[in-house]
């Protein structure tokens, strides 16, 4: 998956470095907002009861 990633990515290897870093910069800022903000409500993590 990566290499075909890096195969679609124009420009020379410090262009496509630099692409990947942002890519992965704004997949992490998304979940970060929206994604993981979603599934808490449903995750059993939150749930402090002391029996």
């Amino acid at each position: 998956m990566y290499a075909a990633l890096w195969r679609f990515l124009p420009g020379p290897s410090w262009v496509r470095a630099l692409t990947c870093v942002v890519l992965v910069a704004v997949v992490v800022a998304v979940l970060f907002e929206w994604g993981f903000p979603a599934i808490a409500e449903v995750l059993p993590f939150n749930d402090n009861t002391v029996g």
